[in-house]
This record gives C-alpha cells, sequence and structure tokens, in this order.
C-alpha cells in the first residue's frame, strides 16, 4: 500500500470560469471515474474520510484519504470491485463494525490545468468538470477547482488561490463534494445550552473516528495525539457541562478515561522521543553513540505501548465505548438549574483563578503540572462559549505549562535511562542540564501568560 501526503486548497468555479494565463505548463487533460463507498450510517464521509475506486485508461485503483494535521494522507492499492484490499478495510475496523462498505456515488470527471511555479513551490491547478452518475445517466454535474502541492512549501498554495480568487473563483464553504452528492445536511445550530454540549460531544466522536485510521497505521504521531485531544476534551466537556444535566456519566467517563490512558502511553513516548532527538542532534563521538542508545531504548518502549493500544483499538470494550457515545450524548437529561455556557466557563475560569493565587512563588513541579490540567479544562469550556480571545490565551497559558511539563518528564526518563551504565549517565546528565533550562524558562514566564488569560476576561 502506498502513501503520501496531499495538501491542497479547494475552490468553487462560478458559471463559465475559466482558468486565467498562469504561466504554466499545460497538464494532458485526464479523465477518470470514481465510485465511492462508505456505510450504510455514512460514518465515513461523516468522520472526513474518503474510500473511493478510480479507474483511469483501464487500471483501477482503491484510494483512502485520511485526515493528518494540515494535510492529508491518501493510500493506494490495486484491488477487485468487490471490496476495499484487506490492509484498508483493517484502517477501517471502527466504521465496519456493523457492516461492511458498498457503493454511494459514482462520479465521472474531466480534468484540465496546468503545472505553476511560485518562488520554487511547483502545483498543479487543476479544473474538474465532474458528472454524478446513475448508471449511465448524468443526475447532476458541477465544476470544482484545486491546487494541489507537488514540490514546494505549502504556503505558497494559498498565493496561488489567491491568484484564482482574483479571477473569480470563491474558496469553498468546506463542505466535501461527497456530502453534496450524498445530499448529506451539516449538523443544524444547536439551540441552547445542552444542546450546545451534545453538539460539542459528537463533533468530538467524528474527530475520534477520524483519527482512528490513521492511528491504527501509525505513520504520523499526530494521528495519536488528535485522537487523544478528543477522548479528553469529551472527558472535560462532561465534567464542565454537569450543571447542564442529572445524568450519572460515571462510568461513561471512565471509559473514555481507559482509551485516553492508552493513547496517552504512546503520545507520551512521542513527544519525548522527538524532544531528545532534537535535544542530542549536536553531539559527537561517545556522547552521540550513548544519546542514540537511550533513544532506541524509548524505542522499544514506545513500540510495546503500541502494540497495547492496537490490542485496545481491537477489542470489544472499545467497540462498546463507540456504540455507547452518540447514545450517552443523546440521552444527556436537562437540569432544572438555569445555566448558560457563559456561566459554566466563568466557573472554570474561578477555579483557575483561584489555584493561581493559592500557588507559592516556587511551585512544585506536580502543582505546575495540576494548574495546566485546569487551563485546560478553561479553554475547553471557553471553545463550548464560542470566546475565540479567552480560548487563545487559555492555549497559550496551557502550552507554557506544556513546556515545563514535558521538561520535568523528560528529565525523569533521562534519570533513569542514565542509571544503567556510567556511559549513559554522562550524556543523560547533559541533556538534564539542557531539559533544567527549558523547565526555569517556563517557570519564569507562566505567570505572565496567566496575566494575559485573566485580562482577557475581564
Amino acid at each position: 500500500m502506498e502513501a503520501a501526503a496531499e495538501y491542497e486548497r479547494k475552490l468553487e468555479a462560478p458559471e463559465g470560469f475559466e482558468l486565467p494565463d498562469l504561466g504554466g505548463e499545460p497538464l494532458e487533460p485526464r479523465v477518470f471515474t470514481s465510485v465511492y463507498y462508505d456505510t450504510d450510517e455514512r460514518s465515513l464521509a461523516r468522520a472526513g474520510l474518503t474510500l473511493r475506486r478510480r479507474t483511469e485508461r483501464g487500471r483501477s485503483l482503491w484510494q483512502l484519504k485520511l485526515p493528518s494535521a494540515d494535510s492529508r494522507l491518501e493510500l493506494e492499492e490495486a484491488g477487485g470491485p468487490a471490496a476495499p484490499p484487506s490492509s484498508m478495510a483493517k484502517l477501517l475496523t471502527a466504521h465496519l463494525r456493523h457492516g461492511p462498505v458498498a457503493p454511494v456515488a459514482e462520479l465521472r470527471t474531466r480534468r484540465t490545468g496546468s503545472l505553476v511555479d511560485r518562488g520554487g513551490t511547483t502545483a498543479e491547478v487543476t479544473i474538474d468538470d465532474v458528472a454524478v452518475m446513475d448508471a449511465l445517466r448524468v443526475v447532476e454535474e458541477f465544476v470544482e477547482l484545486e491546487v494541489e502541492l507537488k514540490d514546494g512549501k505549502p504556503k505558497q498554495l494559498d498565493v496561488i488561490a489567491g491568484e484564482l480568487e482574483d479571477a473569480g473563483a470563491r474558496r469553498t464553504d468546506g463542505t466535501p463534494k461527497l456530502f453534496r452528492v450524498l445530499r448529506l445536511v451539516p449538523d443544524a445550530p444547536p439551540d441552547g445550552p445542552l444542546a450546545a454540549l451534545r453538539a460539542r460531544l459528537r463533533d468530538q466522536l467524528r474527530e475520534v473516528l477520524a483519527h482512528d485510521p490513521g492511528t491504527r497505521l501509525g505513520r504520523d504521531p499526530e494521528s495519536v495525539h488528535d485522537m487523544r485531544v478528543a477522548v479528553r476534551r469529551s472527558r472535560a466537556l462532561l465534567r464542565a457541562g454537569e450543571p447542564l444535566y442529572t445524568n450519572d456519566v460515571t462510568t461513561f467517563a471512565g471509559e473514555l478515561k481507559w482509551i485516553g490512558e492508552k493513547l496517552g502511553a504512546v503520545r507520551d513516548l512521542d513527544v519525548l522521543i522527538e524532544r531528545l532527538r532534537g535535544e542530542s542532534s549536536d553531539l559527537t563521538g561517545e556522547d552521540e553513540k550513548s544519546a542514540k542508545t537511550l533513544l532506541r531504548t524509548l524505542e522499544r518502549r514506545r513500540t510495546a505501548a503500541r502494540t497495547a493500544l492496537l490490542k485496545a483499538l481491537g477489542s470489544d470494550r472499545y467497540f462498546a465505548l463507540l456504540d455507547r457515545f452518540d447514545a450517552e450524548v443523546t440521552g444527556l437529561a436537562p437540569s432544572e438549574d438555569d445555566v448558560s455556557l457563559d456561566d459554566i466557563a466563568a466557573r472554570q475560569l474561578k477555579k483557575l483563578r483561584k489555584r493561581v493565587k493559592a500557588t507559592p512563588d516556587d511551585p512544585a513541579d506536580d502543582e505546575l503540572h495540576s494548574l495546566r490540567k485546569t487551563g485546560k479544562r478553561v479553554r475547553y469550556a471557553y471553545e463550548l462559549a464560542g470566546n475565540d480571545a479567552v480560548v487563545k490565551q487559555a492555549k497559550k497559558f496551557q502550552d507554557v505549562l506544556g513546556e515545563h511539563q514535558d521538561a520535568v518528564v523528560a528529565e525523569e526518563a533521562l534519570r533513569a535511562l542514565g542509571a544503567s551504565s556510567p556511559d549513559r549517565a554522562v550524556v543523560a546528565g547533559r541533556l538534564i542540564e539542557r531539559e533544567r533550562a527549558h523547565r526555569r524558562d517556563a517557570r519564569k514566564v507562566w505567570r505572565k501568560a496567566w496575566k494575559r488569560l485573566a485580562r482577557t476576561t475581564t
């Protein structure tokens, strides 16, 4: 199975739109047919995943697109029309737990365009004339513009997209074209605080399902990170939103904690490994060899943690959690308290303010870690309330204390790793000094970050 990161910008082309002269080389025109697959519940489309079988010039390939940071990861593999290749199906285990995929749409595309260069960055600018097919009958037609990076810096895509906008193209509203073809309607804006909480929790379930395949694949550490964030945010939202509902969600929250810990074991090692790689990159000679030995030990631990995570993701317990998630959210019964989302956010901020006030001038490491977790709950509560200014400062506060915690964890790991041999102890000691410097830097600025956060709420 081949994989490639895909960086692109999509635009809408008004009627009669023609590609402007961008000074590029014309691309050979293409015609291809894409059959899209999904479950009865349209689980893939709703999670932002794309599974299709594309046929061009007699050659067919299955393609699976997964979200990946600021890009999408496209996987390709040959296979017959009956079902996706087993390697792809395994990645979609969570989505296929109630039944297989089936064809849901067929699109025939005629593509023209050019290869352009902007500042050493090359991109394909294409215009697609798309026909939605029902057997041999065309039932709908539309035009789509796309700028796809071939080589260079993704930022330059915005420059090219801007030139297309100057020629009359429009940025899309972000609704995938498959939503349009399948007549999938985005969720209506929530009406009331409890509805907003439900909507936000459902967003987290979609995020879990969106990043589940990438986590199973294991190519991009950000998939584990994003999945873990969605699980953590779900727990924080349930906790912050308690005044809005009467249900006992203890067991449900406990299951979220369980899968969050499995994800966290891998993510924490990803962060530690990447951190130590960066800190040791300038070492030479015996120090470099010792550092590589330390990293190999951590990589073995990460392999073991990933094995445990994959076992959890393949368990009935995990599938039961996914099934339970929407039922729990839908079943949240409203309380009689007259509480707004702003009230909920203010309560979380009050808790943080109280903890900051009680924090001594030279707090223990675990005190700052606890402050970070409280700050994270503030951020999520203000996300729910829709206050972007506070969210921005809460994230900065969280990041400062996160850097402190990463340095603390790295020092603890290095101390343990260095204890096994004198050679390791020497290089571990040098790396520990660097981590202590990061820790000191974070301690100098965290109160400033808090003051900026506090000012946005007054």
